[in-house]
């Protein structure tokens, strides 16, 4: 039976009925626990719980790159349009895909390979990005791994969580491999574009307040 619930009460009964249904203790705490949380609510899956990973330093490395004005770099118009310039804004942070871009298509075909991997190229060859934000494409996870590998400006956060069957779990097997940039991934196959998107939201929200 449908129940009617006020817009604004929405997403606060949501998070609630995800802490009830993930009593304490719990896999994750703290600042985690409110990244997680928020990616189960973008989700309604709470199978990720088994798949998620943080680096140690990774939830206090995205706040301070979103405090100091981030530059973002998404995979997806899908997961640039699931971080709401209203909270950028504020922060003075900026977000951009350059999947679209024509000097993106002209490299991929000259070379062969995806927009995704030449859209990295772009990227990096103009100084990079202080968060890279991966949640479809393995291509991009795996080149920007590679450019960090020879030397390239790190990123001070990757959100890599590319989904699908071919070559995601190996490309996220890479990164947490590594330990020297920050990561928040989910092993696996899993991922997708509105759950890394989520995932940045979560420390936005963060940054912002301190907690939620």
């Amino acid at each position: 039976m449908y129940v009617h619930v006020p817009p604004g009460e929405i997403e606060s009964r949501s998070l609630a009925i995800i802490d009830a249904e993930v009593p304490e203790p719990r896999p994750f705490s703290g600042e985690e626990w409110a990244v997680v949380r928020r990616m189960i609510h973008t989700t309604a899956d709470f199978d990720l719980l088994n798949h998620i990973r943080f680096h140690p330093d990774a939830v206090r490395a995205g706040k301070e790159a979103l405090l100091a004005g981030a530059d973002i770099v998404t995979d997806t118009r899908m997961a640039l349009s699931g971080i709401p310039v209203r909270r950028l804004e504020p922060m003075g942070c900026s977000v951009r895909c350059l999947m679209g871009e024509p000097q993106v298509a002209k490299r991929a075909r000259a070379e062969g390979v995806t927009r995704a991997w030449a859209a990295v190229d772009e990227a990096m060859a103009h100084g990079g990005a202080d968060i890279f934000v991966i949640g479809n494409a393995p291509t991009a996870l795996f080149r920007l791994l590679d450019w960090v590998g020879r030397g390239a400006r790190p990123p001070k956060l990757i959100v890599g969580m590319p989904v699908g069957f071919v070559n995601a779990a190996e490309a996220k097997e890479l990164l947490l491999a590594q330990d020297a940039v920050p990561y928040i991934t989910v092993a696996g196959r899993k991922g997708g574009s509105s759950l890394a998107a989520s995932v940045v939201n979560a420390l936005l929200i963060l940054a912002r307040s301190g907690g939620e």
